[in-house]
């Protein structure tokens, strides 16, 4: 959810999917997506002891099955995070393929924050991170800043292939190229060339360290979380996914429900329907409902009248005859080559709802040959030092090379470019946002796909949070009523006025997600009468 150049308040939140100048898309390895296999329950073969009762969860080493937890040093994370102070950290170390007991084991790294409260509950939170392909341990600051742990402990674990996992799946040359694409036309071929031979380099080098590309999916990643569980003797728990956090959420609501008391999901990705076309339909909704806030409000509508009609003849223009500018960076003089085109401006606007209040203005200045606002963002979040070395990619493709394209004909990702924008270019059109070059980047990848049940809808009564934001353009806020369809005790909420993930920008989805574990049946929904539209950006 990071090739997005929107500036963001954190950094896991600004994409839907992992920092690829294109997110390829894809499905996962056939024998390992049996739901059967997957959703057993296994008994712990442990010669240890179980936890005592009265021993912090975390503390005490466990084996169960193939899996083993023991407490240990605290994960890496790129930059020292405060929250993690004081946390109980160890690894769980489970294989690498289950379909392949006797081969290698791979190792995760757990970081558990205690609860605020003196007396915490006993079933814990779960913090299930974005991407694919973010570390969630370095994600704490924005579970803890959410209030998550202020009555439980909250769990932190990287995902397979993350930033503090073992072995890593990053690819830092894929993150080197998307620097490089900001001085390129932006859907070109000769760029589409460029970064599949990048994504085609990171499977080589990935697959040269003995790395089981096919085990890197949801299946193995729930089963995973599961592992973790019963290795920390926890009966229940709850789990809170963001953006792709929520795609790996209802597959363990589906595969592993016994240990699960309720689920948040934030920013919702629904297995189901993932892949270009409902990327588009998510672009479409969150740009048409920042565009609406601006028309109702008199001031807004009066300086920048009917602002579709604007963003789409920019959007055609802008791919007829690119722009090409020269910007400078915070902290940095050197001047920036920027390229604008009709896909670049699509994918600077999924990610520029995290910014709405300056949407208008700098769609303004565009249209009137002033680029500098737009370029600058664009170019920021992919020339960040932040953006390398930090994504795995090699879960990203797993995911999107397994089970999504495979179950998305190129004809029907098309078409949900020609439903959401009729007015766009071909060529726009078919490169949807966020997944440019998808399909050619699955090629090279060269994954099996998933079991066709990895699209199943997930069904039960699991009490469900299903939040999304108004302003959210990288997964819609018609998500929410999706997922609660087969969801019989889902509480559907939408945060107005707010972009992707309303954890990390509004105290108000922050009260209603604390209220949730409190009492999954009933949150407390009220502040959602409290809030005000944004002051838009009025310029001379």
């Amino acid at each position: 959810m990071t090739r997005h150049p929107a500036p963001r308040r954190r950094r896991t939140v600004r994409r839907l999917l992992a920092p690829s100048a294109g997110m390829a898309a894809g499905l996962l390895v056939t024998g390992l997506l049996t739901a059967p296999a997957q959703a057993q329950s296994r008994a712990d073969t442990s010669p240890s002891p179980s936890p005592s009762a009265a021993a912090p969860i975390g503390s005490t080493a466990r084996t169960v099955g193939d899996a083993r937890y023991a407490p240990g040093p605290c994960p890496k994370t790129p930059e020292p995070v405060e929250e993690l102070e004081g946390a109980r950290c160890g690894t769980l170390t489970v294989p690498e393929n289950r379909a392949r007991p006797n081969g290698r084991t791979i190792a995760l790294g757990v970081a558990i924050v205690p609860a605020a409260s003196g007396t915490p509950e006993p079933d814990p939170v779960v913090w299930l991170a974005g991407g694919p392909g973010d570390d969630a341990v370095g994600e704490a600051r924005m579970a803890i800043d959410g209030g998550l742990n202020r009555d439980r402990d909250v769990i932190f674990m990287s995902q397979r292939g993350t930033y503090s996992a073992d072995p890593t799946a990053l690819c830092p040359n894929i993150d080197e190229f998307n620097a490089r694409t900001v001085g390129l036309v932006y859907d070109a071929p000769s760029t589409e060339r460029l970064h599949v031979e990048a994504t085609k380099a990171c499977r080589d080098q990935l697959a040269g360290r003995g790395l089981d590309l096919g085990a890197y999916n949801d299946t193995e990643s729930a089963a995973d979380y599961d592992d973790l569980r019963t290795a920390l003797g926890i009966e229940q728990w709850n789990l809170y996914g963001i953006s792709y956090g929520t795609h790996l959420a209802l597959v363990s609501m589906r595969l592993h429900p016994e240990g699960l008391r309720s689920v948040g999901l934030d920013g919702i990705l629904p297995p189901s329907r993932s892949g270009s076309a409902a990327t588009w339909s998510s672009a479409r909704q969150g740009i048409d409902s920042l565009f609406k806030a601006c028309a109702d409000q008199p001031a807004c509508d009066k300086r920048y009248p009917d602002l579709p009609a604007t963003f789409e003849k920019l959007v055609s223009d802008l791919e007829a005859e690119p722009v090409t500018t020269t910007v400078t960076l915070p902290g940095d003089d050197k001047p920036v080559k920027v390229v604008l085109d009709g896909g670049a401006l699509v994918n600077w606007m999924t990610s520029a709802t995290h910014v709405a209040p300056q949407v208008p203005a700098a769609l303004d200045e565009l249209a009137n040959g002033k680029p500098q606002r737009i370029a600058r963002q664009w170019a920021s979040g992919k020339l960040s030092p932040a953006a390398v070395g930090r994504v795995a990619h090699g879960l990203v493709y797993g995911v999107f090379c397994s089970e999504w394209t495979p179950y998305e004909t190129r004809e029907q990702a098309l078409e949900g470019g020609q439903e959401a924008f009729p007015s766009f270019p071909r060529s726009v059109q078919a490169q949807a946002p966020q997944l440019t070059f998808l399909r050619p980047d699955c090629d090279v990848w060269n994954v099996p796909p998933a079991a066709p049940s990895i699209r199943d809808a997930t069904r039960g009564d699991i009490p469900t949070l299903a939040l999304s934001g108004g302003f959210d353009s990288q997964t819609g806020a018609d998500n929410g009523p999706y997922v609660a369809r087969t969801l019989s005790k889902a509480k559907v909420v939408t945060v107005p006025y707010q972009p992707h993930v309303v954890i990390a920008t509004s105290k108000c989805a922050q009260e209603i997600a604390v209220s949730f574990f409190d009492t999954p049946d009933a949150p407390n929904t009220e502040c959602l009468k409290t809030l005000e539209p944004p002051a838009f950006e009025i310029t001379p």
